[in-house]
């Protein structure tokens, strides 16, 4: 098999097509001239020409080098796709995980936020469990929703332990089944993937450019009130003694603002900024003044600007 070719599939084939059109109207029509003509024009192998016509389509793209998979990690992946295929039918998940430190807890509780999974988060007395409503809970058992959920299992694994439970409907008579596995690093999990999502970098940057006595970072801490809740903060900011935090829900979930502000009314003291898109329908009024969180609702995307004026307030 020949190099693909380096110029854009779609010039070559304006180039060719135009030819044959003209060739056809005046009755020369050549289909290995045509195909010629395009390889000279644009510097291809002629032998690759067929295939570079259409090289942009996914039915046309080749695999030019096999990952470099050991058995054990081939044998891992079929494992793991297993699984996930099973969460598939889920009705309902609970997990029941252990990280060593806080990095851990927060890679797996933005990633459960940032697929948009409906859950619930509680203390556990090695760690959290986290209850998530699986895609066949719903009144239409959503294919996209339950691919969010399987992407779950894999930062499952990479936590110190866990157990999973999760309760099925099987097959076309949705038979009501149940399924359990467990794993985990052992007390080697990696503590440096906490996700930092795009949007939220782009907002520090920002930030930092309007140069104002508000210094930002990452939060490394999880906010708890026992028994009611818990959030996981994106960013901190802080001016001499002051600090305040922000999570940024974006169009996350109406249900996961109001959780937010469940927990700011039921005593949460730290104080926070809810980031939350315009497109969830909330008004930032629905907390009150004298409380220690507050609703930052924008719209489109966040303003570094914004944020400041909240922070002054």
């Amino acid at each position: 098999m020949g190099r693909a070719p380096a110029v854009d599939p779609a010039v070559l084939r304006q180039t060719v097509f135009r030819a044959a059109a003209a060739a056809r109207r005046e009755g020369t029509f050549d289909r290995a001239a045509l195909l010629a003509l395009g390889a000279t024009t644009h510097g291809v192998d002629p032998n690759d020409m067929e295939r570079a016509l259409y090289a942009d389509l996914p039915g046309a793209h080749a695999l030019v080098r096999a990952p470099a998979l050991t058995p054990d990690m081939l044998v891992e992946q079929w494992e793991l796709g297993q699984a996930q295929a099973v969460l598939l039918r889920a009705v309902r998940v609970v997990c029941r995980v252990t990280c060593a430190g806080a990095e851990g807890y927060r890679a797996l509780f933005r990633r459960l936020k940032f697929l948009r999974l409906l859950h619930v988060i509680a203390s556990h007395e090695k760690g959290y469990q986290i209850t998530i409503e699986g895609p066949f809970s719903m009144f239409d058992a959503g294919t996209k929703y339950g691919l969010q959920l399987a992407l779950v299992l894999p930062v499952l694994r990479a936590c110190d332990a866990f157990e999973l439970d999760a309760e099925l409907r099987w097959g076309k008579e949705r038979t009501p089944l149940k399924f359990s596995t467990k794993g985990g690093l052992g007390g080697k999990s990696v503590t440096g993937g906490d996700d930092f999502p795009e949007e939220v970098q782009r907002l520090v940057e920002s930030f930092e450019a309007l140069k104002s006595k508000w210094k930002v970072a990452r939060a490394a801490t999880i906010l708890e009130l026992p028994g009611v809740g818990l959030c996981v903060p994106d960013l901190v900011f802080s001016k001499g003694k002051a600090r305040v935090y922000l999570e940024v829900l974006g169009y996350w979930s109406r249900d996961a603002v109001w959780k937010r502000v469940e927990l700011v009314e039921a005593g949460l003291s730290e104080r926070i900024l809810f980031a939350v898109s315009q497109r969830l329908r909330v008004s930032a009024e629905v907390l009150d003044e004298d409380r220690p969180g507050r609703l930052y609702v924008y719209k489109g995307t966040m303003s570094a600007r914004s944020v400041l004026e909240h922070l002054e307030r």
